[in-house]
């Protein structure tokens, strides 16, 4: 006989070889053994993890004569006939290729007969998500209201895609990813039985780059006994899984953790060079950080899903990185991973995400050091020295000391002409680009009240402390100075920081989300710089006079008929504008000047 692949040999022929799957099991066997099963099955889960075996197993018990604690004996005529795939009565579908009306209306009518030499006929539907809408629908009907004596068993990895009426008639199994620990002890015992030798940390490796299918373990271990001539070695294992070795991955996370440039290059080119997978690497690399945040919450959790494996240099990388570290690396390396996956030349990502993970304070410093002093240490603790801020500070009061200079120097008449006339110019190009959106500003004034701005001032503190640090810094020289049921206006006390949130579209999703959360609705925000809100605000109560006298007319005429006439008298002296503006910005903010 021809080879087979230890997928088809090892195959569990009983429910308790299934591996990493004992509630489903114990279900099922329990469910046979007190005569309580059902008419339809659906087995979900990803691949390798054993539903169609289930399925096939679950075809044998419920047909076998000698059923003992729930499991098929193995040894009778039908067991045997099930496992060789030769009983007419278990019959197996592929729904990929047979996915059309025809092939379930067949089915549909031949379940009508009873089985010829099973107690029970058993279809087993394999990836049944890929059945038709007809077919599904010509499948329904029979789910809803089945023969006596027929069983349906759907599979699928896609439980999703399956229509709910069919879920609802089914009874749902989810077969969930197999452990790394799972998966080793399966691959240690059939190599046992073979009475082959291995390497420990080869089957570790193995069963990582299996991602939870015990299926492709098998097939990755097959494939490593023929690379190795029936030697399993962690150098075979790590060649056929195209991972990389503890070593190189320490050297290289510790390179760019150095923020060494040239090393941490100079190791991804030896990794390449190895002939290493630059996705495999950077899913290694995800999966190594992810370990040492798990370690720096639980460390028994991580010892034990590596089998004890963990180094000491490992133990180091946890101990000197932070969270916000590693969740800087973690977006670089998804970020480049999106980015990899149309690509031909992978290396050169590589390269490109070396030296973003180890130079990550060059990446927007002057951006990153300005809103880090401006948050303050009190609000948004970041890791630096005393001497780095001590540095950062210096740099803000000379920035602040200059643009105080350059607007003295904009309206002094003791300059000569032409300076003057460049200065203004200058500060004019500079205004020019800070344009307020007039669009959005007069629709939150036009309905703006005071009760909603108090409203959204009492929650600015908890809206500021939503955010990461880089945009609380951002927002914490900001404060709202207007606001609607749907809208909100808000004055930044610096104009580079204006501009720079005005282009930063994520920060305004973000703030509208927050507000949803803590108010239940969401605002539509509006960015203003604070030197030019007051003109703003005067302009658009300019424009809008004769709309807001009568609408203060009418709630003149209202109130006449509930509130006394002293009071009435009292209210039609003031200007109609001036209680606009109150209303809208509340009377702490607004001063009357007389012409």
């Amino acid at each position: 006989m021809s080879y087979q692949a230890l997928y088809r040999v090892w195959r569990p022929q009983r429910f308790d070889e299934i591996v990493g799957q004992q509630v489903i099991t114990q279900t099922l066997k329990n469910a046979l053994i007190t005569d309580q099963t059902s008419h339809a099955y659906l087995f979900t889960g990803p691949r390798g993890t054993g539903k169609t075996s289930a399925a096939k197993i679950f075809a044998k018990a419920i047909n076998c004569r000698h059923l003992k604690d729930g499991e098929p004996c193995n040894e009778c005529a039908t067991c045997k006939a099930i496992t060789q795939g030769r009983l007419n009565d278990v019959i197996e579908i592929d729904a990929a290729s047979n996915n059309g009306v025809e092939e379930i209306r067949d089915i549909r009518d031949k379940a009508k007969y009873a089985p010829t030499e099973a107690d029970y006929k058993v279809y087993i539907i394999d990836e049944v998500h890929m059945l038709s809408t007809g077919a599904f629908n010509a499948l329904l009907k029979t789910l809803e209201e089945p023969p006596a004596n027929v069983v349906f068993i759907l599979a699928t990895t896609e439980p999703q895609k399956i229509p709910l009426t069919i879920i609802s008639r089914t009874q749902r199994f989810d077969f969930r990813r197999i452990s790394i620990k799972d998966s080793y002890d399966r691959m240690a015992y059939i190599l046992q039985q073979k009475q082959i030798t291995f390497d420990k940390k080869a089957l570790l490796t193995i069963a990582k780059a299996a991602e939870g299918g015990m299926r492709d373990a098998l097939s990755i271990l097959d494939q490593t006994l023929s690379f190795g001539d029936n030697e399993i070695t962690l150098k075979n294992a790590l060649q056929v899984t195209g991972s990389v070795g503890h070593d190189l991955l320490n050297t290289y996370v510790k390179d760019v953790s150095d923020q060494k440039v040239t090393s941490a290059l100079n190791t991804l080119e030896k990794v390449l060079a190895e002939g290493k997978d630059a996705n495999r690497f950077i899913e290694d690399l995800i999966n190594f950080c992810r370990n040492l945040l798990l370690y720096q919450q639980d460390p028994s959790l991580i010892v034990d899903q590596e089998l004890g494996d963990v180094d000491e240099q490992f133990k180091s990388f946890a101990a000197t990185l932070n969270a916000e570290r590693i969740y800087q690396m973690i977006d670089h390396l998804n970020d480049t991973q999106q980015q990899m996956r149309f690509t031909t030349h992978p290396d050169v990502y590589m390269e490109v995400l070396t030296i973003k993970l180890a130079e990550p304070t060059k990446v927007a410093k002057s951006e990153t050091n300005l809103q880090t002093v401006t948050a303050g240490a009190d609000q948004a603790p970041v890791a630096a020295t005393e001497g780095e801020l001590g540095q950062l500070k210096d740099q803000v009061k000379e920035l602040t000391n200059q643009v105080k200079k350059l607007e003295g120097q904009s309206q002094t008449t003791s300059k000569p002409a032409g300076q003057n006339k460049t200065v203004r110019s200058n500060t004019s190009k500079r205004k020019q680009g800070v344009k307020p959106n007039l669009t959005k500003i007069y629709p939150v004034l036009a309905n703006a009240t005071k009760q909603n701005l108090v409203q959204l001032k009492e929650i600015w503190p908890d809206l500021i402390a939503m955010l990461d640090v880089t945009q609380r810094a951002l927002m914490h020289v900001a404060q709202p100075v207007a606001a609607s049921e749907s809208g909100a206006v808000i004055a930044f006390d610096y104009a580079f920081l204006y501009e720079k949130a005005a282009d930063d579209g994520d920060l305004r999703q973000l703030l509208s989300e927050d507000i949803d959360k803590l108010v239940g609705h969401d605002l539509k925000i509006a960015y203003v710089d604070a030197e030019q809100w007051p003109e703003i605000r005067k302009s658009y109560i300019q424009q809008h006079k004769d709309d807001l006298q009568s609408n203060e007319s009418e709630s003149d005429e209202t109130n006449d008929e509930e509130t006394s006439k002293s009071e009435t008298a009292s209210q039609t002296e003031q200007d109609p504008v001036v209680t606009q503006a109150e209303t809208l910005f509340g009377s702490e903010t607004v001063e009357v000047k007389d012409d």
